[in-house]
């Protein structure tokens, strides 16, 4: 029982982290002390379960950090070498445990460089550009692809429907069409017929207009010319009577030019009016049709 008590004295000297060796003592003084050190183990307990739950709680609460840029200029000193710190260390480890190659680059804020390279900086960034040249052209030559094929895609559906509808225009695969669809096209005949109607129409009209126009101009040519053989045949004559003397005959070519004379004259009030008449069908129709009266 001493030797226990005895090396009971030295542990809990060895723990109380007293400078010297304890005195001996009693059994109150013995008492006392065990139970200053359960207090202390206790304490110790204590710690080490508050820091327990302190670290679960951090990893469970990183979550809910809320992410924006910290006011106060020391903060966030540390917590930028802290995150810096872990950063890369997190790099390293990937780049050994992966075999990767890893490059990373940091800029703090007051523009100091912090950098890190699994093999050499200079070759990461040349992989880098490299990698990144490459993947820029692939992804141009692939959405340019894909922009060509939905153009084709959709210039083929328009054809499709315009080939449709043209060959409904023709009455030809109707079977898929309901009373309203059938109506609309019908519609549609009549409006397109109504137009090409007008437009013909006018061509003829326009076409009728200048043929007025050029038999006017003819006509007036050969009013004008009438009068310039008058005036030969004026002159002839003149000429005749001061050969021949005031006895001389007409001769009988004049008459016959007098007589074409005159009937241009008379053909002057002739107006030349062409207009367009209704379709014989039309006039059909309106004569067929039985009077309500």
């Amino acid at each position: 029982m001493r030797f226990f008590s005895s090396s009971y004295r030295i542990l809990s000297w060895e723990t109380s982290g007293i400078s010297r060796p304890p005195q001996p003592f009693s059994k109150g003084d013995w008492t006392s002390s065990c139970r200053k050190i359960r207090e202390r183990e206790r304490e110790r307990e204590r710690e080490r379960e508050r820091d327990q739950i302190c670290a679960v709680g951090e990893e469970m609460g990183r979550g809910k950090i809320e992410i924006k840029r910290i006011d106060n200029a020391t903060s966030r000193q540390v917590t930028f070498s802290k995150r810096r710190s872990g950063l890369f260390k997190k790099a390293k480890e990937l780049a050994i445990l992966c075999d990767a190659e890893v490059g990373l680059i940091v800029f703090s804020s007051t523009g100091r460089l912090y950098d890190f390279a699994s093999t050499s900086m200079k070759s990461v960034i040349e992989r880098y550009s490299e990698a990144k040249d490459d993947h820029h052209q692939t992804m141009s030559a692939s959405a340019e692809a894909k922009l060509w094929q939905r153009e084709a895609g959709s210039l083929r559906q328009q054809l499709h429907n315009l080939q449709e509808h043209h060959r409904q225009l023709l009455g030809q695969q109707l079977s898929g069409l309901d009373v309203k669809d059938l109506q609309n096209l019908e519609n549609k005949l009549e409006v397109s017929l109504r137009n090409i109607r007008m437009k013909k129409d006018q061509l003829m009209i326009d076409q009728i207009q200048e043929l007025n126009r050029k038999g006017r101009l003819m006509h007036q040519e050969n009013i004008e010319l009438c009068n310039k053989a008058n005036l030969v045949h004026q002159e002839n004559i003149e000429l005749r009577r001061k050969v021949y003397g005031h006895g001389v005959n007409e001769h009988p070519a004049s008459s016959t030019v007098r007589n074409g004379i005159l009937n241009t004259e008379n053909e002057e009030d002739v107006l030349v009016n062409l207009e367009l008449s209704q379709p014989r069908s039309v006039q059909r129709d309106k004569s067929e049709t039985p009077s309500t009266g």
